[in-house]
């Protein structure tokens, strides 16, 4: 395949993604780290930017069939529909729900992208950044592959404000408490990820916390928290505070399995992680947008059941 101007600046996981539509994401990444995709004849990794011009070759590959690979049905439409907080001629900003993949692919037939594309065809949509499937709030998506590029420059030079509403099981040592600890991918056998502090070998991370109000529930002690992004690891928040031992309410991976079960007997049904604000200033814009989305309805409720069993 030859990378169109259209696709310059994309990394190559992502092009792969949206060219190879209906190949699981999980085999995608799997031919990435064997070497199995070429660039003008060398081997890349997943975050390499391709060019115009540049020659992608890759082994076969089959697409699930066209039943796997179905649309989004119109209540799920309407519900992402209402669910857009802000949008121009540039990008669009979602209030993504709980419970909903950004993208489809090991074994779900669609997810948030692919439903945005349905309802804006004309648009070349892409992700800006991502929010784990049980993570709810504010997601960026751009229109354009220069908006798309423009807001991966001020990611990388840490000119975007993303910050989190978060329910911790446990203390925060301090009102404030910034965590610098370096964090390994590491990819399981099935695609499954799994991510660990790891001084050596690990990429930089850096995340805030500050104490917002503490809790405590029959001996149980909990911690609702904003956090700041300083950096965009994956599970970047989930992993650094269990790094803290005061993992994420309702985190089935790296969090305290007792606890979860408690929560869940309170209403707690997700881990209560919310993206809540979202800021930045592109080049065109008069000013910073600046967005803030309270907190879903069914995290609220749980909120106050807890307060109630205190």
């Amino acid at each position: 395949m030859r990378v169109d101007e259209a696709s310059d600046g994309q990394r190559i996981d992502n092009y792969l993604i949206r060219v190879l539509k209906g190949v699981p994401r999980s085999h995608l990444y799997r031919i990435l780290r064997r070497g199995e995709v070429r660039v003008n004849k060398g081997r890349v990794k997943a975050g390499f930017r391709l060019h115009t011009g540049d020659l992608v070759r890759l082994p076969p590959v089959r697409t699930a069939s066209a039943a796997a690979v179905r649309a989004a049905p119109e209540s799920r439409l309407t519900q992402i529909e209402q669910a857009v907080r802000f949008e121009d001629e540039r990008l669009l900003v979602i209030d993504k729900p709980a419970g909903l993949a950004v993208h489809g692919g090991s074994g779900l037939s669609y997810g948030l992208i692919e439903s945005l594309r349905q309802l804006r065809p004309r648009n070349e949509l892409e992700l800006v950044h991502r929010l784990d499937r049980e993570t709810s709030g504010c997601l960026v998506v751009s229109k354009r592959r220069s908006t798309l590029r423009e807001l991966h420059e001020l990611i990388r030079m840490g000119r975007m404000e993303k910050r989190y509403l978060a329910l911790l099981v446990g203390e925060l040592a301090r009102p404030e408490l910034m965590v610098d600890a370096p964090l390994r991918k590491n990819v399981l056998r099935g695609g499954e990820r799994f991510v660990q502090v790891d001084p050596d070998h690990g990429k930089p991370a850096r995340t805030k916390f500050r104490r917002l109000q503490r809790l405590q529930v029959q001996g149980r002690v909990f911690t609702l928290v904003e956090v700041e992004l300083l950096t965009g690891r994956t599970h970047q928040i989930r992993v650094h505070a269990a790094h803290l031992n005061a993992p994420l309410a309702g985190d089935p991976k790296y969090g305290e399995e007792a606890a979860n079960r408690f929560l869940e007997g309170l209403g707690l049904r997700r881990l209560f992680l919310h993206a809540s604000v979202v800021g930045f200033r592109l080049k065109h814009m008069s000013r910073t947008l600046r967005l803030e989305v309270a907190l879903p309805q069914e995290l609220q409720g749980f909120l106050k059941a807890l307060e109630g069993a205190t």
